[in-house]
C-alpha cells in the first residue's frame, strides 16, 4: 500500500505515574525464586527490561486516551471538529460494548458526523488503526483521523504473581514471565491530508503479512474489560514468539522495502515494537541493521502494547533521534502472529 496525501500531523502520549522496578517484582516474587533456586536479577538479565509504569487502581483506560488525544491535538492546533474518525485500537478496553472510542470521542469533543469505533489485533492496534484512517483519507472519505490507545498492565501482572507464586513450577515460570514486562501508558496519532495542519511526516505506505499458524503462542484473557471481576490469564510461549517473529519480521521488511523502493541501506532509522532486548537484537540482525539506526525505551517503559511505536517514536522525535527527511520504519510484530510495517519520512 502506498500513500500519497496522509500526514502525521502529531503524535501525543501520556506515561502512567506510577514506577515499577524489576526489582520491585522480583520481591514480590520471592518465595517463587526461593523455590526454584533462581537469582535476584532474573527478570532484568531476561528481558532487559529495569522498570514500567503503572495507572492508579481505578484509573479509566477512556481517561488516558483522552488525554494523549489532547495533547496531539493541542500539538498540531487541530480542531477536533474536523476529525472524521476516532479509531480506539488497544488491547484493554473497558467494556464489550460499547466501544471504549465512545467515552474518548466524548471527551475530546469529536462531533456527531465522525465515524468512532475500536479495533483489536494484539499489539497492533494503533498502527492497524492508523491503515483504517489512511485508506479514508486516501478516498477522499475524510479529512483527518485520530487513533488513540490505553493500556493497562497492573491487573494481569497481580493476577500472573499470584498465579505463579501458588503454583511453584518452573513450567509455569517459563510460560508467565513475559507478562513481567508489561507497561501501562496512552498514545494518539494524528493523521491528516495536510490541509488544515502543518505538514510534519508524510507516511509514505507499508505491508502486512501473517503467519496465523502460530496464533497459539501468546493468548491473554477472557476479555471482560479492564477492570475486571473475572481472572486474566496470560500465557506466552516466549521462544516461539521470538522465533517465529523474527522470520514473519525478516520477510514483512524485506516486503516494506520493496513496496517503498527503500535502497539497501534504508530505512534511516526504525522505531520497534518494544518487546524486550532479546526481540530487540533479534530483529535488528535479521533485518540487517545495526543498532545505531534503531531507538528503544522499553528499558524504562517496559512492554506497552499497542502504546509502544507512537510513545517511542515522539520520545524520539522529542530528543533529535529522528530528523527531518529521515526515512523512517515502524515495525510492528504482534500475538496471531501478524505483522504490519509502515513507512514514513520525517
Amino acid at each position: 500500500m502506498r500513500y500519497d496525501n496522509v500526514n502525521i500531523a502529531a503524535i501525543g502520549y501520556e506515561l502512567a505515574p506510577n514506577v515499577v522496578t524489576a526489582e520491585d517484582i522480583e520481591t514480590r516474587l520471592g518465595p517463587l525464586y526461593e523455590a526454584l533456586h533462581l537469582k535476584a536479577g532474573q527478570l532484568e538479565q531476561l528481558t532487559g527490561i529495569q522498570e514500567s509504569r503503572y495507572w492508579d487502581p481505578d484509573f479509566k483506560l477512556s481517561q488516558g486516551a483522552i488525554r494523549a488525544g489532547k495533547k496531539a491535538l493541542d500539538q498540531a492546533d487541530f480542531d477536533p471538529a474536523q476529525v472524521g474518525m476516532l479509531v480506539y485500537g488497544a488491547v484493554c478496553r473497558e467494556n464489550l460494548e460499547p466501544a471504549t472510542a465512545c467515552a474518548v470521542a466524548d471527551g475530546l469533543g469529536i462531533e456527531s458526523h465522525a465515524q468512532v469505533y475500536d479495533i483489536s489485533n494484539a499489539c497492533l492496534g494503533i498502527l492497524n488503526g492508523m491503515v483504517q484512517v489512511s485508506n479514508a483519507i486516501a478516498l477522499g472519505q475524510i479529512r483527518a483521523g485520530l487513533v488513540v490507545s490505553c493500556e493497562s498492565c497492573r491487573q494481569i501482572v497481580d493476577n500472573t504473581i499470584e498465579r505463579m507464586l501458588a503454583a511453584g513450577s518452573m513450567a509455569v515460570f517459563k510460560k508467565c514471565v513475559a507478562t513481567m514486562t508489561g507497561g501501562s501508558g496512552a498514545a494518539a496519532v494524528l493523521l491528516t491530508d495536510g490541509t488544515d495542519s502543518p505538514r510534519r511526516h508524510r507516511l509514505l505506505g507499508g505491508v502486512i503479512r501473517n503467519a496465523v499458524q502460530h496464533h497459539g503462542l501468546c493468548t491473554w484473557g477472557p476479555d471482560t474489560g479492564i477492570p475486571s471481576n473475572l481472572t486474566h490469564v496470560m500465557n506466552t510461549d516466549s521462544v516461539g514468539v521470538l522465533q517465529n517473529g523474527v522470520i514473519l519480521g525478516r520477510e514483512t521488511f524485506q516486503a516494506l522495502r520493496r513496496e517503498l523502493s527503500w535502497d539497501d541501506d534504508q530505512p534511516d532509522k526504525v522505531v520497534c515494537h518494544q518487546v524486550g532486548s532479546a526481540h530487540q537484537n533479534a530483529i535488528l540482525e535479521a533485518i540487517g541493521l545495526p543498532a545505531a539506526k534503531d531507538f528503544s525505551t522499553f528499558r524504562y517503559l517496559g512492554n506497552i502494547g499497542t502504546v509502544s511505536i507512537a510513545v517511542t517514536a515522539a520520545i524520539a522525535d522529542e530528543r533529535g533521534f529522528l530528523n527531518t527527511g529521515d526515512q523512517v520504519g515502524f515495525l510492528g510484530i504482534g500475538s496471531g502472529l501478524n505483522c504490519l510495517m509502515l513507512g514514513a519520512e520525517w
